[in-house]
């Protein structure tokens, strides 16, 4: 029998490991080249997994819910053609090894924005512990609080709890009085802040009153978890300017429909917003760095995202890579295509990799403004609000003049450890200035 090993795909520079979360084929299921053998999942998109030849499924190696390092063999297919039937024990009994062999070592969480000196040893309570989502859902299946959690001693990397740690933590709790889990000192007890993500998995509360519960979806609780580790790795500063985009928007609106007829496109005013923005951050290179514990990281790539919202609700951040290569039509074409993957679920993991600086348009909902969180690991996020009709006063040859204008509040979120409030004003009225100096007779 000529067995071919399919393993966990490379998805991405900063992606270590993805979640199996469902196997659709079966050992003794044909499976024919290309066709998706499972589904996974990272911490930044789901995606499918293909069979890389023809033959019919030998073995499974790791179960649904498994989290797998990039490059481990996760399956085995028979090329031979022939019909696989159930596993028998000589078959089961390597698979079950190799699993519990993973199980036991140390599943450490690729979190590439986590400065390294907050690794803290197993029993110290000085640094934000991490876990792996396996760990994390048998704990939110248990009831075990992160307060709780804290005190599982690990014998991973690091101090790092695996599933072998939390199961006999377990098998323990259940034969040990209920009173021995308060007998801990109160100041080996590690206080987490009402805002930390690790609320996510506390003991379930009791509502009264007329109340709906929704859980969280896999995604909603991978943004959750983002958003706070952000407020807790970068020190966070807002700044805000107003700009008149009026030339920006009679442009647009001149040429919008000879350029849908020409690129077969529709040109936003998304590509227009990342145009200027190339052009200030090439000129404030330091707004498209990142902070690796006491070095500044300063990317020589412009890889802009743009926060994207899907129909059920949640936002992704697809990347536009070396955009600063790009003319306004590539741009316009990478908006668009990007954006419609991420409403379809077409997103590939590599589509959400690497971004060094990214925009956010809370205008598209009707806010005039927001203060965004930084995407890690960079160091800077703008937003742009609703483009409104206002009257403003403005400079003419004859005078002062009351006229109707296009107004667009737009922010900045910066990361205060590396950007003072001079660069990011400097930088943030830069952006302001591309917008209003907009060349109205320029041609496409």
């Amino acid at each position: 029998m000529s067995l071919v090993d399919l393993v966990m795909p490379k998805l991405g520079e900063s992606i270590m490991e993805a979640t199996i979360l469902k196997w659709l084929k079966q050992p003794g299921d044909k499976v024919e080249q290309d066709e998706t053998i499972l589904e996974i999942a990272t911490d930044k998109v789901d995606s499918e997994v293909p069979s890389t030849t023809d033959g019919v499924i030998a073995e499974l190696l790791y179960n649904e819910n498994d989290v797998v390092p990039i490059g481990t063999v996760i399956a085995k297919i028979n090329t031979d053609g022939d019909a696989v039937n159930n596993f028998s024990s000589a078959h089961e009994e390597p698979a079950k090894k190799i699993r519990e062999d993973y199980e036991e070592a140390s599943i450490v969480e690729h979190i590439p924005y986590q400065p390294t000196e907050n690794a803290a040893p197993a029993n110290t309570n000085s640094s934000i512990r991490f876990y792996s989502p396996l760990v994390l859902n048998i704990a939110a299946g248990e009831g075990i609080s992160m307060s709780e959690l804290e005190h599982i001693e690990g014998t991973g990397q690091d101090g790092r709890v695996s599933k072998k740690d939390i199961m006999t933590y377990l098998e323990n709790r259940k034969s040990q009085p209920q009173q021995k889990q308060t007998e801990r000192p109160v100041a080996a007890v590690h206080e987490i802040p009402a805002t930390s993500a690790k609320q996510e998995y506390a003991t379930p509360v009791t509502f009264t009153g007329n109340v709906e519960i929704i859980e969280m979806d896999r995604m909603r609780k991978m943004i959750a978890k983002h958003m706070v580790d952000s407020k807790h790795t970068s020190a966070h500063v807002t700044s805000f300017a107003e700009c008149d985009v009026t030339n920006l928007v009679l442009w647009r609106e001149k040429v919008k429909k000879e350029f849908e007829k020409r690129e077969g496109e529709k040109i936003t005013f998304t590509p227009l917003f990342i145009e200027a923005l190339i052009k200030c951050i090439k000129r404030y290179p330091l707004l498209n760095s990142s902070v690796d514990v006491d070095r500044i990281i300063v990317k020589k790539d412009i890889n802009i995202g743009m926060a994207t919202a899907m129909p059920n609700g949640n936002l992704i951040v697809p990347v536009i890579k070396n955009a600063d290569q790009l003319n306004l039509t590539g741009l316009t074409k990478q908006v668009n295509g990007l954006a419609n993957a991420a409403r379809t679920g077409k997103l590939k993991p590599d589509d959400t990799a690497g971004g060094t600086f990214t925009l956010t348009n809370v205008g598209t909902f009707g806010s005039i403004m927001g203060t965004p969180i930084i995407n890690q690991p960079q160091v800077a996020i703008m937003a742009v609000g609703a483009i409104k009709k206002r009257p403003v006063v403005i400079e003419t040859e004859q005078g002062d003049s009351i006229a109707i204008r296009h107004m667009m509040y737009i922010s900045l979120s910066y990361d205060h450890r590396i950007i003072d409030g001079s660069l990011g004003s400097t930088f943030l009225n830069a952006v302001a200035k591309e917008f209003e100096n907009f060349d109205s007779k320029r041609s496409i």
